[in-house]
């Protein structure tokens, strides 16, 4: 293997490293905010009132789908400046 090739192989291995660890802590803040507030801080959180309904209940019904689609947002600028670094955006 030549020397450029294994660079290459080594540069897109970082890629893949830096783009699984955002991955995983994406996933990790959707599971603490949908299965962490719904489920396991439903009584503490319904304690709070948020538009008129018990916090709890507005995350199990609304706050995780909302979270989702913030996280897709994020990962797409994490995504774009990613690549940017690795020099995969052109």
């Amino acid at each position: 293997m030549t020397k450029q090739k294994a660079t290459k192989r080594a540069h897109a291995k970082s890629y893949w490293k830096d783009n699984i660890k955002y991955v995983l802590i994406l996933l990790s803040i959707w599971f603490l905010v949908s299965f962490g507030a719904s489920i396991i801080f439903k009584d503490a959180l319904n304690e709070i009132r948020f538009g008129g309904f018990k916090l709890g209940f507005w995350f199990a019904q609304q706050g995780s789908m909302y979270v989702f689609v913030i996280l897709i947002f994020v990962y797409v600028r994490l995504m774009n400046k990613l690549d940017k670094k690795y020099g995969y955006d052109k």
